[in-house]
């Protein structure tokens, strides 16, 4: 059962496995109430850097909100194709899923080390910690997705397809 499936299929998975679970989470208590959502632990850093350093007013930090958990929405809607295209023998052997993955690598990244700078910034370490630790997840699935490219398969002619070689061309291939 397992022997098309590739290094890199199976860390993207166990990647969506985790992603698409806590930042579903994530994105939907900051939809349905942005201001306490925002001040939940993994998005903390984010709400405490928007307010002191960028002094934004209320209205503005619901709206950063909302963009944040719409960022993190796409990059579970990426991971959840990523998924369903994994599902497909065809394309796993293919390679075809990994531009899915690739783009929801690259967004959940620049989330992440946004979120991991701004957690510095404001000196909050559970938040340093857990963004660095998803960046670092993140990018280690990416290096595996760009250095393991998916096996070319041999191609082979059957003799059944060629045509039967005349002699002026079976002398030919002979001089060659």
């Amino acid at each position: 059962m397992f022997r098309n499936w590739r290094i890199g299929s199976i860390n993207g998975a166990l990647l969506a496995a985790y992603f698409i679970p806590a930042w579903a989470m994530v994105a939907f208590n900051i939809f349905v109430a942005p201001v306490h959502g925002l001040y939940e632990r993994p998005s903390v850093a984010v709400a405490l850097f928007l307010s002191d350093q960028l002094q934004m007013s209320g209205m503005s930090t619901v709206r950063a909100a909302w963009l944040l958990a719409l960022g993190r929405l796409t990059v579970v809607t990426f991971f959840a194709i990523y998924l369903a295209l994994l599902a497909i023998p065809r394309t796993r052997r293919s390679g075809a899923s990994d531009e899915a993955l690739g783009v929801a690598l690259a967004i959940g990244s620049l989330i992440s080390f946004a979120s991991m700078v701004m957690a510095s910034k404001v000196g909050e370490l559970a938040a340093l910690r857990l963004h660095a630790t998803e960046l670092l997840l993140l990018l280690g699935a990416a290096i595996v997705l760009v250095i393991e490219r998916p096996a070319t398969a041999p191609k082979t002619v059957d003799l059944a397809d060629t045509a039967p070689l005349g002699l002026e061309q079976a002398e030919l291939l002979h001089n060659r």
